[in-house]
């Protein structure tokens, strides 16, 4: 895509798009090209219309360099966004990329979504993808996770049923509540016959089943499972 920019001495008169964008418009591009150039080919100031470029939606990083004789290379790095984001604090909407950074724009893609603290957005990226792993074998999908202020972690899962981990005392200790859910899942969803809406994990050896009626059912791999909850 080239644009044509008039300019008296040493004019700048194109602007090549080297990486062809897939979310960023043309329309956007050109207004941008056209607000942040002023200047002649050597007089432009190139962090100027770097920063220009890098306030559109979508684009991540931009990269401009001159050529000569009379235009300016324009790469572009697109946000690859992977999930939504609520900011708890401020209720803010916004999307996550695949680098875990938050950013503004418009999506409408089928994508999990994230509840946290502000600045945890990596934090909850990283932990979808090491809950999801873990959750392969019931053959459902994460598609929704939220962290609390108090760092208590809650799953959503595609076919409806949230899962409430707690707060994670260690690193292994929430992964081994999750492991021990799904090892016992499918057994106990054949005893019960339930629709299940709540599973609460915060225990220190069993979980205890919300069905949708709102009664609770508890189910203990041992003894332990009736003390307190994590």
């Amino acid at each position: 895509m080239i644009w044509f920019v008039s300019r008296p001495l040493f004019p700048l008169r194109e602007i090549v798009v080297l990486t062809p964008p897939a979310k960023v418009t043309e329309e956007q591009l050109e207004y941008a090209a056209r607000t942040a150039i002023d200047g002649t080919f050597f007089t432009v100031d190139l962090e100027s219309v770097k920063a220009t470029f890098e306030k559109l939606p979508w684009v991540r990083k931009a990269e401009v360099r001159r050529r000569w004789p009379d235009a300016i290379e324009l790469r572009l790095e697109e946000h690859q966004a992977v999930a939504y984001w609520t900011v708890s604090e401020s209720g803010d909407a916004r999307l996550v990329n695949a680098q875990g950074e938050v950013f503004v724009a418009a999506s409408d893609a089928d994508m999990p979504q994230f509840d946290g603290p502000q600045g945890s957005a990596g934090w909850l990226l990283a932990r979808h993808a090491e809950f999801s792993d873990l959750l392969q074998p019931l053959g459902v999908r994460l598609v929704g996770l939220a962290l609390s202020a108090r760092q208590a972690w809650q799953l959503k899962l595609d076919n409806g049923l949230v899962i409430m981990l707690g707060r994670e005392q260690d690193r292994s200790a929430l992964a081994d509540r999750l492991k021990r859910f799904i090892a016992a899942w499918p057994r106990v969803r054949e005893q019960i016959d339930i629709d299940i809406k709540v599973a609460d994990l915060r225990y220190p050896s069993g979980f205890a089943l919300t069905p949708a009626d709102g009664t609770v059912l508890l189910h203990a791999a041992s003894q332990g499972a009736r003390k307190g909850k994590q």
